[in-house]
């Protein structure tokens, strides 16, 4: 029978991540998925490394900060594994605030200066500022993760859904509906679908395509933000659902995001709709991670990523690679312990 030194359940980013992580490093690697690898969550995200974002809580910026310096060496090693663009942009932010105080890392811009760097856009009566933080199409940063894993000998299996993980002598089981694989050690990487106390929050976004490049820079608003693409098209985003997997979508809450975004970018109010779609972000009690090992002798958990899964995905692998391979984190990573929640620990 085939055997894999690590089984990591659940093929979004932050799975495909560390499946790479862990076979450059010399593991055998299987990655399952009970759909189709890579179409939830990281897919539908919208992209923006936002470091510095001032709704991120506390015990989380370490992480969120150490993942973004190392994401430009992750995106040059996804595209030369993957051979592939990931629409990685630099361009930075510009973030309206309807007061006047800012992280440090926001530089205050004038409105002249605003003008200067978007001619298109209305600040509406908010204090605009600028920070330098990064963008990436998290569609072709998950077509081109899964490319670089395959190239890089992950075996990777779509359809698969995982009923249970269990300790069986001195491994890990990895029970699906169709057989029994055996391990070292398997990691729940499946976000909304991990279980409790992970729960799907829906986000409803939309595409639109307007008639010339309007936008440089990624802009957040208090309603919405606007990401704009090197395609040209403009993401605009998104709603915080608590309605279970649900993933339909609303017209009406779609055509509120345009005219959200519309006020600050009027020229997005004309802007045809080419693509709207729903995400379920994988959310917990206290809005951070679980990362760490289960109460399975060589069974982890790595998920619960809610808003920052994309920018989170490059820490989180090398972290778990450490712990799989029995070295500690380099980072400190007790505020996400398993251990607060007792359900994540099964």
């Amino acid at each position: 029978m085939k055997s894999w030194d690590v089984i990591i359940v659940g093929a979004g980013i932050i799975g495909v991540s560390l499946a790479v992580e862990l076979r450059q490093r010399g593991a055998t690697v299987l990655l399952l998925d009970r759909a189709e690898p890579g179409s939830e969550a990281s897919s539908a995200a919208a992209g923006m490394l936002a470091a510095a974002d001032p709704e991120t809580p506390e015990a989380l910026r370490p992480l969120v900060i150490a993942s973004a310096r190392i994401f430009p060496a992750f995106v040059e090693q996804v595209e030369a594994a993957g051979e592939m663009q990931v629409g990685f942009r630099r361009t930075g932010t510009i973030s309206l605030l309807r007061e006047n105080t800012a992280p440090p890392e926001y530089r205050s811009l004038s409105l002249a200066e605003l003008q200067r760097l978007e001619p298109s856009v209305h600040a509406a009566g908010h204090s605009a500022f600028f920070v330098q933080e990064d963008s990436v199409d998290p569609l072709l940063l998950m077509r081109a993760a899964l490319a670089a894993a395959r190239n890089l000998g992950v075996e990777i299996r779509a359809h698969v859904p995982v009923t249970e993980m269990r300790a069986h002598k001195n491994t890990v089981e990895v029970v699906t509906q169709a057989e029994t694989f055996s391990t070292a050690a398997a990691v729940d990487c499946r976000g909304a679908w991990s279980g409790a106390p992970v729960r799907p929050r829906k986000g409803q976004m939309l595409y639109v395509y307007p008639e010339a490049s309007i936008l440089q820079h990624v802009l957040r608003t208090p309603e919405v933000y606007i990401v704009p693409r090197s395609s040209e098209k403009i993401l605009i985003g998104a709603t915080v659902e608590d309605a279970g997997f649900d993933k339909s979508v609303n017209a009406a809450t779609i055509r509120e995001l345009q005219a959200a975004a519309a006020k600050y970018v009027p020229a997005l109010a004309s802007a045809p709709i080419t693509q709207s779609w729903a995400g379920l972000r994988p959310g917990t009690p206290d809005d951070l991670p679980i990362l760490g090992p289960t109460n399975i002798p060589g069974g982890f958990v790595a998920t619960g990523h809610f808003r920052n899964g994309i920018l989170l995905a490059p820490v989180t692998a090398q972290i778990m690679a450490d712990l799989v391979q029995g070295r500690p984190s380099p980072l400190d990573i007790r505020a996400f312990s398993p251990d607060r929640f007792p359900t994540a620990q099964k």
